[in-house]
């Protein structure tokens, strides 16, 4: 990879963050994937219960033997011989309708491959860990364990897979009897869940809810910037803030999805076009051999005024 495409990479990846760090962005996804939201309005969601703004790569995912608390906003790893790794969106929500302020601590990752070498549920189930084991000194101290607070780790990829493409999924801890029929109150251990919402190349018309505001600003770059801003006011209600304005210039500009639609375009153009002069050959060589223009046109399943045009231009009409 040259670096141009490696700066056009590093870009794209800036711009995903700038728009999913975005409140009427993140009303939409919490209200679809995190339980706790599912009856509660958007405007309530983005206006009562996200706290402060979102934080973008500000903090840091620690290996065990570092430094981390939840709190800090400019944290450089300390460790040595690995490199930091930040989280993408960090923020905290409160959750409605309780008796007591329980947040929820909740990152939201942008991911462009969807085969990094791993599998993303395991990373997200490790980003998950590190937002629990890193409220100890802050949220709680010594044994006090009943104040921990529920953590989600939020995946947007882009470019899935065929087999998961347009798929929404959420992932947590459940209780199962073996023995006996006891059971725990469930905020003992619903305490962590990874959702996956998974995108690909269609244009956001052809989706409905989260998938097509995602796929709206994310993926389908057939739309002009203005006109993916007059989309997110009249279908969706979200207003354009400066750092969500410039996260859809960038989309518009860098997306990898566009190039990869350029290519996969480029190539159908090819094929067409290759198609295209291999009927022409066709032609050109039955126009030849005397074949009537109805008997051409059935071959090569062309109208008679195709096989016409061919022949005047070859000079053989």
């Amino acid at each position: 990879m040259g670096r141009a495409d490696e700066r056009r990479k590093i870009q794209y990846d800036k711009a995903c963050k700038e728009v999913l760090s975005e409140k009427g962005i993140i009303g939409h996804i919490l209200k679809t994937c995190v339980r706790e939201y599912e009856n509660v309005p958007i405007e309530d969601i983005v206006n009562k219960y996200i706290q402060g703004t979102p934080e973008v790569e500000k903090i840091l995912v620690q290996p065990d033997d570092g430094i981390y608390r939840i709190e800090s906003q400019h944290i450089e790893d300390t460790s040595e011989g690995e490199n930091a790794v930040f989280f993408d969106v960090r923020f905290t929500a409160l959750v409605p309708d309780t008796e007591e302020l329980i947040e929820l601590i909740i990152n939201i990752e942008a991911q462009n491959k969807f085969n990094p070498g791993y599998p993303l549920l395991k990373r997200g189930i490790y980003y998950c860990s590190r937002m629990i084991s890193g409220q100890y000194g802050t949220v709680f101290t010594k044994s006090h364990y009943e104040k921990i607070k529920k953590v989600y780790s939020i995946w947007v990829c882009t470019n899935s897979n065929k087999e998961w493409e347009y798929n929404i999924a959420r992932y947590g801890i459940i209780e199962e009897n073996i023995i006996g029929k006891a059971k725990a109150k469930t905020s003992h251990y619903d305490l962590l869940s990874v959702v996956m919402i998974c995108l690909g190349k269609k244009q956001y018309t052809e989706l409905e809810g989260l998938l097509r505001l995602l796929n709206l600003v994310l993926v389908d770059n057939d739309l002009k910037q203005q006109e993916k801003k007059n989309k997110l006011a009249e279908e969706f209600s979200i207003k354009m803030t400066p750092r969500l304005e410039r996260g859809v210039q960038e989309m518009c500009n860098l997306s990898e999805g566009i190039e990869q639609r350029g290519i996969e375009k480029g190539i159908e153009k090819g094929i067409a076009q290759g198609r295209e002069q291999m009927a022409n050959e066709t032609v050109i060589e039955m126009l030849k051999g005397k074949m009537s223009v109805d008997m051409i046109a059935r071959f090569t399943k062309l109208t008679v005024e195709q096989v016409k045009e061919i022949g005047k231009k070859n000079a053989l009409l």
